[in-house]
């Protein structure tokens, strides 16, 4: 593997933290007297600590966009409220193509039903360039507990903890509709990330855990975890053999994705650039591989069709966590 690829599932298991020396290290932007986009090094923040699936998808594509637009894309991590600090310094910036961000849909589609109204980050305060990947949510168990399906955890005779990767995330909302709609006793214990959530269920500390696949996968292929069921709408190319929730009779379809944001009102030409590098990253080898690497599915769809998904997605889960009654905020 070319050294740009790196692993989500080593990452989750303490392998590969030494990215955090790799951020926040540039504070210089590109010029602002209108020549050709980029004139100077260009800032990517990300909602997330080093090391996580969101941290690294945006090191892949900001390694891309420096090759193709020759100019440095400078990631720097501000991680908190799962996204909302690094949306809030990209809604502030100036619309000129120098800061700009790798966002994911759970903040705009899932965090609004979890937080207050004036905490809810909109997806209209930004321009929304272009579609990134998906990343799929499976939910497992340590090898060692005896169950193998949902349907095993409905016989548990016990009540189940769970584990997830914080409030108003899309792992917390697939775990709370998978046991209330299935009518699982069960009791939620939210975590910082998802490494904190795994090394949790890899020490028996929780009974079960959503988290992304590539945070998941590694663990499962060496038998150490055993999947249960993914929340994608078909099986995933990654895990053939884990049943869909649907396909085990609940109406859970949850799913992270992630897509390239630039503050409102930010230049036709200057978001054109930044989708045709992303766009030629995507067609090399070293992002293909990568994507194979981490689990991650290609969502690599013009901004509108983003954006139209992210409504979609808002008023759909809003109905289950209704249909439900599932406080996110809560974190019980």
């Amino acid at each position: 593997m070319r050294k740009q690829t790196l692993s989500l599932a080593a990452v989750a298991t303490g392998t590969a933290l030494a990215l955090s020396a790799c951020g926040g290290v540039s504070t210089t932007t590109g010029g602002d007297d209108g020549g050709e986009y980029p004139s100077g090094s260009v800032e990517m923040y990300v909602g997330a600590d080093p090391g996580g699936s969101s941290d690294l998808i945006s090191r892949q594509i900001a390694t891309g966009l420096s090759d193709e637009l020759g100019e440095t894309f400078s990631v720097l991590n501000r991680s908190g409220s799962n996204g909302a600090l690094a949306a809030a310094e990209v809604q502030q910036a100036e619309p000129d193509g120098n800061i700009i961000s790798v966002q994911n849909a759970s903040l705009f589609a899932i965090t609004p039903l979890a937080v207050a109204e004036d905490e809810v980050t909109s997806i209209d305060d930004f321009d929304v360039v272009g579609g990134v990947s998906r990343d799929d949510y499976v939910l497992v168990t340590n090898s060692e507990n005896p169950w193998k399906t949902i349907d095993d955890l409905k016989g548990a005779g016990k009540k189940v903890t769970y584990g997830t990767t914080g409030v108003g995330t899309g792992a917390q909302l697939a775990c709370a509709l998978t046991y209330e709609s299935g009518d699982i006793d069960s009791e939620a214990v939210p975590f910082d990330g998802g490494a904190p959530a795994l090394t949790a269920l890899l020490g028996n500390q929780v009974d079960t855990a959503c988290l992304q696949t590539g945070e998941a996968i590694e663990n499962i292929e060496n038998g150490k975890l055993t999947a249960l069921s993914v929340f994608a709408p078909e099986r995933i190319e990654f895990l053939p053999d884990v049943p869909t929730a649907t396909e085990q009779g609940l109406d859970v379809e949850v799913y992270q994705y992630r897509f390239m944001t630039t503050p409102k009102g930010t230049p036709q030409d200057v978001k054109d650039t930044i989708w045709e590098a992303m766009q030629t990253t995507f067609e090399s080898e070293d992002y293909q591989a990568f994507n194979e690497q981490n689990s991650l599915t290609p969502m690599e769809v013009p901004g509108d069709e983003v954006a139209e998904a992210l409504e979609t997605d808002k008023q759909r889960y809003a109905d289950l966590v209704e249909e439900y009654d599932i406080d996110l905020g809560d974190a019980s």
